[in-house]
């Protein structure tokens, strides 16, 4: 089988392998699932398993593979968003001119879309004209996480591919490919998503130090805990994150021990991300947030 470059989702793996293998692709796709789980890898591999000239698909030595890897293959067009925003209907009829010519190298065109729910409506109702007659050499996979997005004519006319997170044993068969330092709360606060899990490793020494604080509510007092706090303090913008990672910790200690103080924790956190959205003064709600933590931890640990 083939993806084996690609981690996770081995029933999609299946299902597409077979479709090569029974010369059974059809001419448009959409590929679903989450966030930062490897949807266009997938694409682009299965694209280049498409495109092999060898019976060995996705063999590495044909021409088709070697201009492949090496970004330059004619009859293979990647799209995505050019502004940050949107895919816009210019980009669509660049699409449109490019696959109303015949291949050059492969038997067959292929196109890829990806975050094609940022499409604008102008522009997924140009690519409807392409769907509903496309040239028997054409194949387009729309890659994205929101099919609510696509208009109900887009969807109709495509094959669903639908994925799912990744596991937490695919996320450490990822680090430990990769040399990354993880633990089980950074695990279970990438939700399934390699590209979380990248952006959690990119800010470690930050998540070390929720720990820290987070530990220190057991044993110190309320003044030290505010005192080296300073991650939180000195982190307005990404502090939601932040807050997210506190009642991930707290969900997996609730789950562990069934300890009542971790549920008025996740609360007392939720309630401090919605005075912050509010506007609120931004020191009073940290201050506020652990000292209401600091004083259940404790409260539970007197009565003990």
């Amino acid at each position: 089988m083939n993806f084996s470059n690609i981690i996770g989702n081995d029933e999609v793996k299946s299902l597409l392998d077979n479709l090569i293998k029974t010369n059974n692709v059809v001419h448009s796709y959409m590929f679903v699932g989450p966030d930062g789980i490897g949807k266009f890898l997938f694409a682009k591999e299965f694209a280049k398993m498409i495109l092999c000239q060898d019976t060995n698909k996705a063999c590495g030595q044909c021409s088709s593979c070697i201009k492949f890897d090496s970004n330059n293959h004619p009859d293979f067009m990647p799209l995505d968003y050019e502004d940050g925003k949107n895919i816009k209907i210019g980009q669509i009829r660049a699409l449109q001119e490019s696959i109303s010519e015949k291949p050059i190298v492969s038997d067959k065109k292929v196109y890829i879309i990806n975050n094609s729910d940022l499409m604008t409506v102008e522009a997924q109702n140009c690519l409807l004209k392409t769907l509903e007659e496309p040239p028997e050499y054409a194949i387009i996979i729309l890659v994205l996480s929101n099919e609510n997005k696509l208009l109900s004519t887009i969807k109709s006319r495509c094959t669903k591919v639908s994925f799912h997170k990744l596991t937490n044993e695919d996320l450490m068969q990822y680090s430990n490919q990769n040399n990354l330092e993880v633990n089980s709360s950074l695990l279970s606060a990438c939700d399934g998503s390699i590209a979380k899990l990248l952006n959690l490793q990119n800010n470690f020494d930050a998540y070390v130090q929720l720990d820290n604080i987070i530990n220190s509510f057991y044993n110190k007092d309320i003044i030290d805990i505010w005192n080296s706090a300073d991650i939180l303090y000195k982190s307005k913008d990404s502090i939601n994150t932040l807050l997210e990672y506190f009642n991930t910790v707290f969900l997996e200690k609730l789950k562990s021990t069934k300890d009542s103080k971790y549920i008025k924790a996740v609360k007392v956190v939720e309630d401090t991300k919605n005075r912050l959205s509010s506007n609120a003064n931004y020191d009073m709600c940290i201050d506020n947030l652990l000292l209401q933590i600091w004083e259940d931890f404790n409260e539970s640990y007197n009565r003990g």
